[in-house]
């Protein structure tokens, strides 16, 4: 049977911050359609179930949790923070059976834009203080579908005053899809070309779990 008895000292048992098992990998990929490499990135919590055998688990992004500046230890650690959770449910090595739900869907297609694509879009940058953003694979910021926050390129509201240049780049955390705020200022230029070079080196396929 999926669920059995258990003694009453494994009952609830907690684990830590983990790669999800590779019987749930398997599950997400095949029957949820998921991307495998994707699931890789992602990190699960578990904790023995307490209705019968095998465990309880959550699915969830850890570089997200960084974001929303969530310190995610264990399984409970998600009881305040549901908004994280990605899947949720149970399995069961023994008898190889998998149970989840998901619980928030995320668009992980996000495209990646070519040097000059970047470059025509911070050029169409028309009004004093608009902005355009662009999701990061690498950096010091989180969050997002690529994991590491984005960068935003702002239309320097204060250009041409003295000593001011054109555009203003912020790298900035990324909750639910959006810049979390303005972000933390990395340099200024006048050249589109510049930037957009330096974004590309940071705009990739998301390669690493935070």
């Amino acid at each position: 049977m999926f669920w059995g008895k258990k003694s009453a000292k494994e009952e609830g048992k907690l684990s830590g911050l983990k790669e999800i098992p590779e019987l749930v990998q398997k599950y997400l990929t095949a029957e949820r359609k998921m991307d495998p490499n994707l699931v890789k990135l992602l990190r699960a919590v578990e904790r023995k179930s307490t209705n019968g055998a095998g465990f309880n688990i959550r699915v969830f992004d850890h570089s997200e949790a960084i974001a929303k500046k969530v310190e995610v230890k264990d399984y409970t650690s998600l009881d305040e923070s549901p908004g994280l959770i990605l899947y949720e449910g149970l399995f069961d090595e023994g008898a190889r059976q998998v149970k989840l739900e998901e619980k928030k869907k995320v668009n992980w297609d996000s495209p990646i834009f070519t040097q000059d694509q970047i470059q025509q879009k911070i050029e169409s940058l028309k009004e004093p203080g608009n902005t355009v953003f662009f999701y990061t694979a690498r950096g010091g910021k989180h969050g997002g579908p690529l994991g590491m926050g984005a960068a935003v390129i702002e239309l320097n509201p204060n250009f041409p005053g003295q000593k001011q240049k054109k555009y203003n780049v912020y790298t900035v955390d990324v909750i639910d899809m959006q810049p979390a705020n303005k972000g933390e200022k990395s340099f200024d230029s006048d050249k589109p070309k510049d930037i957009a070079r330096w974004i590309k080196n940071i705009h990739d396929k998301r390669a690493y779990s935070s």
